[in-house]
């Protein structure tokens, strides 16, 4: 009883483990996308909250995700047949992330284990679902590795390894590229405070894509009212082909 006791007490002697958590901002949370909209930029910054002085051990890392809406996909791969390139096979993939950019920084094996990546999601690898493709087409791997090849080179997903200026393993930000392209919806932002390769703290946001203006007005239209918006595209093609027709007419005299 005495030694359980003097034990207790020894441990409220002890210190309290340091604790570090993130505090973050965006420099915006929402994007319209309008007739001349070329593409923006997020701004992520934040720092480094404690309530004791910097523990012993390896440094900090800091990792910023940005996700864009998933979406189901069909891959197809071609194949020549006489002279001619046609589409042979197929798989379905489930979700794959429309846009995805991965900033770290420092390179991401030294920055988060296996096992925390896997726990947390943070690389592709784990946000791309492609259930039952194996009985799809022979090679399925094959699509699956098409499709991160073609959306890297599109820069539509990106890894951007020291990217992310962290000073004093204090104060943070990084600046994520948003092209053009972008489809509607919410953006998932996730910020990752790692120590040694494991995860010490997360915290997410969202950034809201909408259309707006003309665009927006055409978007609502053609989905809730297709068969108008359907008439509308015929008159207008036909007064656009009649213009042309007059002013080509005025030109000849």
């Amino acid at each position: 009883m005495i030694r359980a006791a003097l034990l207790a007490l020894g441990l409220l002697a002890l210190p309290a483990a340091a604790s570090e958590t993130i505090v973050a901002g965006l420099s915006q949370s929402r994007v319209s996308i309008t007739a001349n909209f070329d593409g923006s930029e997020i701004l992520i910054y934040g720092a480094v909250k404690r309530d004791a002085p910097f523990p012993d051990g390896p440094p900090l890392q800091v990792i910023v995700t940005v996700e864009g809406p998933s979406t189901p996909l069909i891959i197809r791969r071609k194949e020549r047949s006489f002279g001619i390139w046609l589409n042979r096979s197929a798989v379905t993939i489930d979700r794959a992330p429309s846009f995805y950019v991965v900033a770290t920084s420092a390179p991401l094996a030294r920055s988060l284990t296996e096992t925390e990546n896997q726990r947390h999601g943070v690389t592709l690898d784990y946000l791309i679902r492609a259930v039952g493709i194996t009985a799809e087409a022979e090679g399925a791997g094959e699509f699956v590795e098409a499709l991160r090849r073609i959306r890297l080179n599109n820069e539509q997903w990106r890894v951007e390894e020291s990217r992310v200026l962290f000073t004093e393993q204090t104060l943070f930000r990084s600046d994520v590229v948003l092209p053009a392209n972008l489809i509607e919806g919410d953006y998932r932002v996730r910020v990752f405070l790692t120590r040694g390769g494991r995860v010490v703290d997360h915290l997410e946001r969202n950034i809201g894509v909408r259309k707006a203006g003309l665009e927006r007005f055409l978007f609502v239209t053609a989905h809730d009212q297709p068969f108008l918006y359907g008439l509308a595209s015929l008159l207008l093609a036909a007064v656009a082909g009649w213009a042309a027709n007059a002013g080509f007419k005025l030109l000849r005299r």
